[in-house]
């Protein structure tokens, strides 16, 4: 490993007193490399749902892909074009770039803040770094593969060949579809196993002693509470000849239960995982959304072709769920909840439908609500107070040709206390997003624009930052409301922007020692 440069940039006073922050993704809210296999298509302008529903996936967007990782001191940024990775210091903003494998794909910190581990696809391993020393071991791990999720406790890394996702494919004489690499992240340690064929996604229990890997035919559970990992295969798909798509897992808080549906079935899977027994619970039709409540108390289903909801109750998924009637004139087949468990949004993005519906967890009440144009993703702020919706660029059928939004990107800020809103025309499609964790200041970034757009959700206004190039991602530094852009630049640049002191910075060449902007 070589050290490139060291830049340190100073940090206002302002900055220093910000609010607790964090990075969020999509419309989960949460970071996941999950994949529910939905289409990337937001369809023509005019299409409309189907009344028989036509069976399309769900979307639920990946925004960032290079996301940066963090821990209570330090940033750490893929700079995957370099083959090197860069650290920021909070509160100094000090940066120190390293070298590390050929096409460094993704970053992720343990959660004791001491590693930070990188997956290198081009080089087909992983280096872990010491977060303070930045020395780093390196794992090799299986060729081929092109993902890695990271147990809670940042023990263990699960390096697998996401069927999902796009790839360079083979250049080699074999390549197998059912291996993949288990890193032990404290000892370096690989173990390679053999899972379902073309898994879709990987999930840890909550207190990191399984991994569950879903593929269409099978879920591999892999006991990590020994010397070695364990494997055993379960059948999900009733017909293994012809098997439903695997789009989503939940897993119970306990760990005692996995929830998986599977597109166009019309019940889902629930695995007891100390059994391993597998049953169906009816569902209703094409479910196509499964999230657990904020709690984890519920189970939530939507099944978009009977237009219904299934509340399942965790601890005994076994009892009768709770089956909620939607708008009978709604095509809905999301569910996003509010962090307080309060309320949640109902919607699709699978159709052009211009409006969706919020649901009030207490009363029940339904309440079908209008938008300016169509879903691509919706998001909760962390404190629940807004809703953040980015609009497809196609519209609705029906819709005003004359309207300043026709056939042109926007998003919305909505209060989701009065449910007043800011809708915004955009000029290019977003592809990044950050929130601050006290639910104050929201970030995003256009696709080859050099804006950071700050959005204020206190009054829902928008204010609009030049950068000096087009930005890569964006995030928040850690305990504070400050935002970070990573910017496509030869010499790397990143600029940090201080809302409440509407201070911007720039660090540009830091891997190469270079110039300092204000």
């Amino acid at each position: 490993m070589r050290r490139i440069s060291v830049l340190t940039l100073g940090l206002s006073t302002a900055l220093i007193a910000c609010s607790d922050s964090n990075l969020i993704r999509n419309a989960d809210g949460a970071y996941d490399e999950s994949d529910t296999g939905a289409s990337d298509d937001t369809g023509a302008a005019g299409e409309s749902p189907d009344d028989d529903d036509d069976g399309a996936s769900e979307r639920e967007d990946d925004f960032i892909k290079l996301l940066p990782a963090t821990t209570n001191q330090y940033i750490f940024v893929v700079n995957s074009a370099r083959d090197t990775v860069s650290r920021v210091s909070v509160p100094s903003l000090q940066v120190l770039t390293v070298e590390v494998g050929s096409r460094p794909k993704v970053v992720r910190t343990t959660a004791d803040n001491q590693r930070a581990i990188v997956f290198n696809e081009g080089s087909d391993d992983l280096t872990i770094l010491n977060a303070e020393t930045l020395e780093a071991t390196v794992v090799p791990v299986l060729p081929y593969l092109n993902a890695m999720v990271l147990s809670d406790d940042g023990v263990w890394a699960v390096v697998y060949r996401d069927s999902d996702e796009e790839d360079d494919g083979s250049t080699g004489g074999a390549q197998s579809f059912n291996e993949l690499s288990i890193v032990n992240t404290v000892t370096g340690d690989h173990f390679s196993e053999v899972v379902g064929f073309k898994p879709r996604q990987v999930k840890f229990t909550e207190d990191s002693s399984r991994a569950l890997v879903v593929s269409d035919e099978y879920l591999s559970v892999i006991d990590l509470s020994g010397e070695d990992p364990e494997v055993q295969v379960v059948e999900i798909a009733e017909d293994l000849l012809d098997p439903p798509p695997a789009e989503e897992i939940e897993v119970s808080p306990d760990g005692a239960y996995a929830f998986l549906r599977q597109f166009g079935e019309d019940s889902i899977a629930l695995v007891d995982l100390n059994t391993l027994t597998v049953d169906r619970l009816p569902t209703g039709q094409n479910p196509t959304d499964l999230d657990l409540s904020p709690d984890g108390a519920s189970a939530v289903v939507v099944s978009r072709g009977s237009n219904e909801l299934y509340v399942f109750d965790v601890e005994n998924p076994y009892g009768a769920p709770e089956v909620i009637a939607l708008p009978s004139e709604e095509f809905i087949g999301s569910v996003q909840f509010s962090p307080d468990n309060t309320k949640a949004m109902l919607y699709t993005t699978a159709a052009l439908v211009d409006h969706y519906t919020t649901w009030d967890l207490a009363t029940g009440e339904l309440t079908v609500r209008p938008l300016i144009k169509p879903i691509q993703s919706v998001n909760v702020t962390p404190d629940g107070g807004a809703l953040v919706v980015f609009h497809t660029e196609a519209d609705a059928e029906g819709a005003d040709t004359t309207s300043e939004f026709y056939g042109e990107w926007a998003m919305s800020m909505i209060s989701l206390t009065d449910f007043r809103r800011n809708a915004i025309l955009l000029s290019a499609e977003p592809t990044a997003y950050a929130d601050s964790l006290d639910g104050r200041w929201g970030f995003f970034v256009m696709e080859d624009k050099p804006f950071l757009e700050v959005l204020d959700y206190d009054n829902l206004g928008l204010t609009e930052i030049k950068l000096r190039s087009n930005p890569v991602h964006v995030g928040v530094l850690t305990g504070t409301s400050y935002a970070y852009v990573n910017q496509d630049h030869e010499l790397g640049r990143l600029s940090f922007y201080d809302p409440d002191a509407e201070l911007l910075e720039t660090i540009t060449g830091f891997e190469l020692n270079s110039g300092i902007e204000h």
